[in-house]
């Protein structure tokens, strides 16, 4: 699913006020990914670990913030965590129902049960 997302505040790298910790490398195989997270979240923490495990760099933003909840619920419309963006394309709910669009999204092919999530 693509959606045309609200532009949100605009900061450079490692300027956000609320960022957790810098993105890894950044790759020039996918677009920018910024995962909204809260800490209790068990989804987040598999889709943290998956993405670690296949390379992916990503911002992670923590919901628990006031002001970082307001960002998502604009930029979004949704309030549920975890909530990754991949650029444009918005995905939501628990981490297996986003894993499938993820991997297209994030340019990665596996050969079916290759890797376990």
């Amino acid at each position: 699913m693509t959606i045309d997302l609200k532009p949100g505040p605009t900061y450079g790298l490692g300027e956000h006020p609320y960022k957790l910790k810098e993105p890894a490398m950044t790759s020039a195989n996918h677009p920018p990914v910024i995962v909204y997270t809260t800490p209790t979240c068990p989804d987040c923490w598999a889709l943290k670990a998956w993405l670690n495990r296949e390379g992916v760099a990503f911002e992670e933003r923590d919901l628990t913030v006031p002001e970082i909840m307001a960002e998502a619920k604009v930029r979004t419309g949704v309030r549920v965590a975890p909530i990754t963006l991949v650029g444009k394309q918005l995905f939501y709910g628990t981490f297996p129902s986003q894993k499938p669009g993820l991997t297209v999204a994030l340019g990665l092919s596996h050969a079916p049960n290759e890797r376990a999530s």
